[in-house]
């Protein structure tokens, strides 16, 4: 049997077990669901799915770079977040990176792939998992990658603003390719103030990573897109294969725009709920990073994933991310009764 991927989200083992689908904490997607207007789009989609998808995404395209504030020519879409990660490593093929530690696992996992050599830079916990400025010595004369996550998962920390910009000219300098994954920014209290969007025309090395997983829901739909300058995203487009991204993907992207008032509603909800999830996490006594988007990664003294798949429940377990050792997991920001359901349980299993 082939090995499950080490992410959360695995719902249909669980269901497969117990006959019914848990109260999911593993994945950081939004509590809303899939917005209406996005379910009607997939719909209406299908009644077309007998035609090649646009390979070029360029009614996509256009729209992401309205919402974006660039050209079309800067935006290339692709089959989710994780496909435009392994695409972006075979269209540079670096030999040697660096990535965080601990961070999303794909990066690694993608530029293993091309025999590259990954140092990991080790977030601390006394630090607060947050990046510091001995990050810009990491970055040599042979560095050709470097992978920063913004805000970072499993960590849910940003790195100071003022410091990115040094990482992207450090990067630009040695001639790495600055590779930064902006997926959470959405869930963030200000987007705007932290994405570096706006210096894109001024580094010809930095590619920004965005997608429609999270935020709106769209976990299967596959959807996600890069932000660079036209240079860069040429080779991405020759880096993989054609029409990768379906119809329904397209007509689900564009849909989802438009959904103001269900941006406006779950920005709210994490806002309100964020705050509240790790009050009620520090009043179990167990040690919280305070995290900035729509997850808190926090320790725990026992094993927690066992006893709480047991109650129809599943968080993330880091136990395998680099540089978390011991009880560290990772619960997304829910609604506040979901959010109570989970600390209900974890007082039993604490106690």
């Amino acid at each position: 049997m082939r090995n499950i991927p080490p992410h959360g989200g695995d719902w249909l083992s669980f269901a497969l077990e117990y006959g019914k689908l848990p109260l999911d904490f593993s994945t950081n997607v939004s509590p809303l669901g899939t917005p209406k207007g996005v379910q009607d789009a997939l719909a209406l989609a299908g009644q077309v799915a007998d035609r090649y998808p646009d390979p070029l995404c360029r009614g996509l395209c256009k729209n992401f770079a309205e919402v974006e504030g660039l050209e079309p020519e800067q935006v290339f879409c692709g089959n989710g977040a994780a496909e435009l990660i392994y695409r972006t490593v075979l269209a540079f093929r670096p030999r040697r990176a660096l990535v965080l530690a601990p961070t999303f696992s794909e990066y690694e996992a993608a530029l293993d792939l091309v025999g590259c050599e990954t140092l990991r830079y080790p977030l601390q916990e006394a630090h607060g998992f947050v990046v510091q400025e001995d990050i810009l010595q990491a970055i040599t004369d042979e560095t050709q990658m470097v992978f920063l996550c913004e805000p970072n998962n499993p960590t849910g920390r940003t790195t100071p603003r003022q410091l990115l910009l040094r990482i992207a000219q450090r990067c630009q300098a040695v001639g790495a390719v600055l590779v930064v994954d902006e997926c959470f920014n959405p869930f963030l209290d200000n987007t705007d103030a932290h994405s570096l969007r706006d210096i894109l025309d001024e580094f010809s090395n930095l590619l920004l990573l965005k997608a429609f997983t999270k935020f709106f829901a769209m976990a299967g739909v596959r959807l996600g897109y890069v932000l660079g300058q036209p240079v860069l995203l040429e080779k991405l487009e020759k880096a993989g294969p054609p029409w990768s991204v379906s119809s329904l993907a397209q007509a689900a992207g564009v849909a989802a725009l438009k959904e103001g008032d269900y941006m406006d509603t779950l920005r709210r909800l994490i806002q309100e709920q964020r705050p509240l999830l790790r009050q009620g996490l520090e009043s179990l006594r167990l040690a919280v990073v305070p995290g900035e988007a729509n997850y808190l990664l926090f320790h725990a003294p026992k094993p927690l994933y066992v006893p709480l798949r047991q109650r129809g429940i599943l968080l993330r377990d880091c136990g395998n991310y680099h540089n978390l050792e011991g009880n560290w997991y990772r619960a997304a920001v829910r609604t506040g009764l979901e959010n109570q359901a989970l600390l209900r349980a974890l007082e039993e299993v604490l106690t």
